[in-house]
């Protein structure tokens, strides 16, 4: 039986985690998905859509967690390279950041870079329990169900159960799909 997302959704009371660990439920749009052309967010000191600032050099836009909101956002909104230029101004070592650098890749295709990102946030956090959902959610896609598995017995042994994590990669292993989101 497949399931849908909303379905998966609606019955995992008190999750709290979806594509970088925020919430489940969609994020609300904001003027940066509603008015906003690729490669822009919304500015609200100006009331403008603004080119996002690209490259490891440049100066963050947004505190760190008005930059995971964007993040999020972007991604909900398939603006996967939208969501990697604000990604590039965050901090590298932050395993979340590794976890959307992970799942922006994936969606994009690059798996090999996708996986790249997992590993490098289960190094700085192996409690990292998206990144374990995602990289499991991946194996499941590709049909290496012995390594979503491990990723499912590692989200139930570092404390996962009935999480967000472990019922999106459950599902994923079920039904051979990752999450959009």
């Amino acid at each position: 039986m497949r399931l849908s997302l909303a379905f998966l959704l609606a019955t995992l009371p008190g999750a709290t985690l979806a594509a970088g660990g925020m919430s489940t439920s969609p994020p609300t749009p904001t003027e940066t998905t509603t008015q906003c052309a690729e490669g822009q967010v919304y500015d609200t000191e100006t009331g403008a859509c603004v080119a996002i600032q690209q490259g490891a050099n440049a100066a963050p836009q947004f505190d760190q967690e008005r930059a995971f909101a964007l993040v999020r956002e972007l991604a909900y909104a398939a603006r996967h390279a939208d969501a990697q230029a604000i990604l590039a101004t965050m901090d590298q070592t932050d395993d979340r950041v590794q976890t959307y650098w992970g799942f922006t890749h994936r969606k994009l295709g690059d798996t090999d870079r996708a996986m790249a990102a997992y590993y490098a946030a289960l190094a700085a956090n192996p409690d990292n329990l998206l990144a374990r959902s995602y990289m499991g959610q991946h194996y499941a896609e590709i049909g290496a169900m012995d390594m979503a598995r491990l990723q499912l017995t590692e989200i139930r042994a570092r404390g996962g159960r009935e999480s967000w994590p472990e019922k999106s990669l459950a599902w994923a292993i079920e039904t051979r799909q990752g999450q959009s989101y």
